[in-house]
């Protein structure tokens, strides 16, 4: 398989337990972006004044976007859980497979919380789509 550049063909399936413990496909992403990772900081530095460099590794957590449609299938599944977490002032957790078919690669996300939530879109000429934030505490890659 030749390897291209395409997002087109990528499934992302998030499971919430307690909410939807069976895995729920996203779909309706806006029109330039889909989901979106943050680099990390992997290792913190230290350069002592005998200019020696120390090095340590860094745990990290990992902030995740997912950009909707308003009238995305998908949204009411990021109200929902927002709503489930406010109705019982506790966090849930997630997890997700990422499939990027272009790259050959998966993607699991393990033990992710919804840090930021938009309920309700941008009214303009149009209505906008919205961003919801995942941090997860690790994305793992494989070979499909």
């Amino acid at each position: 398989m030749a390897l291209t550049i395409t997002s087109a063909n990528s499934s992302y399936i998030l499971s919430i337990a307690g909410l939807y413990p069976t895995g729920q496909k996203l779909q309706g992403y806006m029109a330039d972006a889909a989901f979106a990772s943050e680099a990390v900081e992997t290792a913190e530095t230290v350069l002592g004044v005998d200019g020696y460099l120390s090095g340590g590794w860094l745990p990290t957590a990992i902030k995740q976007t997912i950009s909707l449609m308003p009238d995305s299938p998908s949204y009411a599944i990021f109200e929902n859980w927002t709503n489930a977490q406010n109705a019982q002032r506790e966090v849930m957790t997630a997890s997700a497979t990422i499939v990027i078919a272009s790259l050959g690669k998966t993607y699991t996300c393990t033990k992710g919380f919804l840090t930021r939530s938009k309920m309700m879109p941008d009214a303009k000429k149009v209505m906008q789509g919205s961003e919801f934030e995942i941090t997860w505490n690790t994305i793992t890659p494989s070979n499909l």
